[in-house]
């Protein structure tokens, strides 16, 4: 991800963007639409955007002329979020796209001057204390300008049926999330809550909502992918575990294979308004 300089897969990004549409809260897309109802024209920044999933799911549910500006630290997702540019606004107006090559984490005011919105997503977890610190106070520093964050994870993955290996490849996986890197100690599963606490201190009003996703039969694929995923990540934190892990996962990718599987890895979604 653009954030921490690890780049993401564009394969992973087409997989997952079902998944996260269907996870994202309406009821916030909904209170947001509701709170630019009048604005002539809507200019949004989408930090950490990749391929412009956020706003082909955001843009439709909004009125009138769109102008995203989409930030990322990689061209080729940039390129891929200029062409399969979000469809028309609610109400049929254009909606057009920019791709901005950015450092998230080191933009100013100047860099959004003018937005009408800041929206982002699959972001906050993989941020440090201070990497979020600095982006919320780039946004402070604009005036009247809502923020949507979605799908940030908060620790809580239910796998049907369980196993009891579950506990202790989500909690490996939990501390994967949290380990300290270059940029400092990653936020992981503690992101919602330090968000909220700096929000609320600007006196801002903060909404959180839960964004679920689901992974089932209907979304094999993408269940098989995201269970290599959550493994390798805990027996990289937790080597100990890969003497169990390996037969662990290979009973679990037989199980969602054969449609016997079901995950809930459990998400939030901040709307902050002021």
């Amino acid at each position: 991800m653009s954030a921490t300089g690890v780049r993401v897969s564009p394969q992973w990004l087409v997989l997952r963007e079902p998944a996260d549409a269907a996870a994202r809260s309406a009821r916030l897309a909904e209170r947001l639409a509701g709170h630019l109802s009048g604005t002539d024209r809507l200019v949004i920044h989408d930090l950490g955007g990749g391929s412009g999933a956020m706003g082909r799911w955001l843009a439709p549910r909004l009125s009138g002329p769109q102008h995203w500006v989409v930030h990322d630290r990689d061209a080729d997702l940039l390129d891929l979020a200029v062409a399969a540019a979000p469809g028309p606004a609610a109400d049929g107006a254009a909606v057009t796209v920019e791709a901005r090559m950015s450092d998230i984490t080191r933009l100013t005011p100047d860099d959004l001057s003018g937005a009408d919105v800041i929206v982002a997503s699959a972001l906050l977890d993989i941020l440090s204390t201070n990497d979020l610190r600095g982006v919320l106070d780039v946004w402070t520093g604009i005036e009247r300008c809502p923020l949507l964050l979605t799908l940030t994870v908060v620790g809580c993955v239910v796998l049907t049926p369980g196993d009891p290996l579950d506990a202790r490849i989500g909690a490996a996986f939990n501390a994967h999330q949290r380990r300290t890197t270059t940029a400092g100690r990653l936020l992981g599963p503690d992101a919602v809550a330090a968000a909220v606490e700096q929000l609320r201190l600007t006196g801002a009003e903060v909404i959180v909502a839960p964004s679920p996703w689901t992974l089932d039969a209907a979304r094999a694929d993408l269940t098989r992918e995201w269970l290599h995923g959550w493994v390798a990540a805990a027996c990289a934190q937790t080597p100990a575990l890969a003497v169990e892990a390996g037969a662990y996962r290979d009973v679990r990718l037989a199980q969602a294979a054969a449609g016997e599987l079901a995950v809930t890895v459990d998400h939030a979604d901040l709307l902050v308004l002021r």
